[in-house]
């Protein structure tokens, strides 16, 4: 059995959804972990407590099934989680999210963004078309630490990018730090 299939059946016979597993150079096994999402039920976060229970169950399984690592690692997704499903992007609509295309926009961008652009930052929607998703945003002058903020537009366009997941090479949720309080941030993800 490979080790992704060893570890995702542990992972989901403990009741948790696996992210990913990264092995890396000098033996590092990292695997990180998500608790099950349902629609309409509130959010559940992973837990320090989630995350030992997890290692000493998988350093069991590896030391069986003879796998060689010399550390494990196990964690949360973080603030920048990965979405690589249809049920996480249905998780996240209205969150702003990270994506990289596989190839760049080209003839497709019609002159409205970068023909070469692969990246883009914007706020996760749903569409009418099953397995396509979108993201919009507004391309704002960034502000660099240390200078005056830019004049900004007021009617900068809202631009708009529809895309499935067989065209993505990576997707995650934007690392948005606030460190004033939650109060912020639940205001914007209440915005229409």
């Amino acid at each position: 059995m490979a080790l992704q299939d060893i570890i995702e059946q542990t992972v989901t016979g403990l009741g948790y959804q696996l992210v990913e597993v990264e092995r890396s150079a000098g033996g590092l096994l990292r695997v990180t972990l998500d608790l099950p999402w349902q629609p309409g039920q509130p959010e559940q976060f992973v837990q320090v407590e989630d995350c030992e229970k997890v290692t000493r169950q998988l350093q069991f399984v590896l030391e069986v099934e003879g796998t060689e690592y010399s550390r494990l690692e196990v964690s949360s997704p973080g603030i920048d989680r990965p979405l690589r499903t249809e049920n996480d992007f249905a998780r996240f609509v209205g969150q702003e999210i990270d994506l990289t295309l596989k190839a760049p926009m080209g003839a497709a961008a019609a002159g409205l963004v970068a023909a070469n652009r692969k990246k883009f930052r914007g706020v996760l929607e749903s569409t009418d078309t099953p397995q396509t998703w979108q993201i919009t945003w507004r391309d704002e002058p960034v502000s660099k630490p240390g200078m005056r903020p830019a004049r900004v537009q007021k009617d900068l366009p809202v631009q708009a990018l529809q895309f499935t997941l067989s065209e993505l090479r990576d997707a995650r949720l934007a690392p948005i730090v606030n460190f004033k309080g939650r109060r912020a941030t639940e205001d914007r993800s209440t915005e229409p």
